[in-house]
């Protein structure tokens, strides 16, 4: 059988299904040209980049059996179309939640410390204008103490809390499905201390909004907006706002107005309304620390996806 890996797969996992006699196409097809090659394939599996559309899956039938998604949201993938034409979809929840998580902190610490202002600035002007730059950058603030809601409490939420417990801050969270759920602060295993669960229980998102220094996204796309006006109202002055979760949940031109006008001091965004940004403002500004997303881009998270996606693979074909 044949796989069309689009979007890649780390190199253990490629070893991996090729063992088990599978061949794995590791060459991008480009979107404009997959409907017309993919029906060569059994599996096709892709990241964010791929968009698999209705007329791709049917342009498989009835060769393509399965969508593997390497990642946590489906909402690239025409989930009505796959079930129509009888072709099975997977994801691979679990394998990302540290680094995501550990990209929320990331982006957390450098508003809170004004590394996205010394950063850009420093390679330039470090020399002439250090003194200006470290007066820039006095203005910090620190975690621990603070309120972190989190709007979307499942696994990539609870890892989020589980890091914001351990840096001392207090967890607000809103997630419609969840009542009450157990956070695990583990510690490392050499240090033999044992791990602490603190039980949380959910509130409204509105409360989470007007009780939390800083908010965090942890939900799937395909919604609309999550976050607009509204929202960013309801928010306390001189907040911030993190967004490594999905494009177009939050309203950029909202957020945008929110940071302008100080009612928002902060933002965090690894994602964006459209991928490649069309709209460069939100990049422009010295209040928002950038990544391209890069939520699921480490080794350790690339390696775990590999393996969940295999073992989804596996077990789709009984093999």
């Amino acid at each position: 059988m044949r796989i069309l890996a689009n979007d890649g797969i780390d190199q253990s996992a490629k070893i991996l299904l090729e063992s088990k006699g599978f061949f794995v196409e590791i060459n991008k097809i480009s979107q404009e040209d997959l409907a017309s090659r993919i029906s060569e394939f059994d599996v096709l599996l892709v990241r964010s980049a791929t968009k698999v559309t209705a007329s791709i899956i049917e342009a498989g039938i009835p060769n393509l059996k399965l969508v593997g998604r390497a990642g946590v949201g489906l909402d690239n993938v025409d989930l009505v179309s796959a079930k129509e034409n009888n072709v099975a979809v997977v994801n691979t929840p679990a394998a990302s939640s540290t680094s995501v998580a550990e990209l929320v902190f990331a982006h957390l610490f450098s508003i809170c410390r004004l590394l996205q202002i010394t950063n850009r600035e420093m390679p330039e002007n470090g020399m002439s204008q250090f003194n200006e730059l470290k007066k820039t950058a006095s203005k910090g603030t620190e975690l621990k103490g603070k309120t972190l809601g989190l709007i979307g409490f499942g696994r990539i939420g609870r890892e989020t809390a589980r890091i914001a417990y351990g840096l001392g801050m207090n967890v607000l969270a809103y997630d419609p499905m969840i009542a009450e759920h157990d956070v695990a602060i583990t510690f490392h295993p050499d240090t033999q201390i044992p791990s602490i669960k603190k039980s949380v229980k959910t509130i409204s998102k509105e409360d989470v909004l007007k009780h939390s220094d800083f908010v965090s996204l942890h939900i799937p796309g395909g919604q609309g907006y999550v976050i607009a006006e509204n929202e960013l109202a309801m928010m306390k002055k001189g907040a911030g706002l993190i967004n490594c979760a999905r494009g177009g949940t939050v309203s950029e031109k909202a957020l945008i107005a929110a940071l302008e006008s100080g009612h928002l001091a902060y933002a965090g965004t690894d994602v964006f309304e459209k991928e490649p940004p069309v709209d460069g403002a939100i990049l422009k500004m010295k209040n928002v620390s950038l990544s391209p997303h890069i939520g699921a881009s480490t080794e350790e998270a690339q390696k775990r996806i590999g393996e969940e996606i295999v073992q989804q693979i596996l077990h789709h074909f009984n093999l």
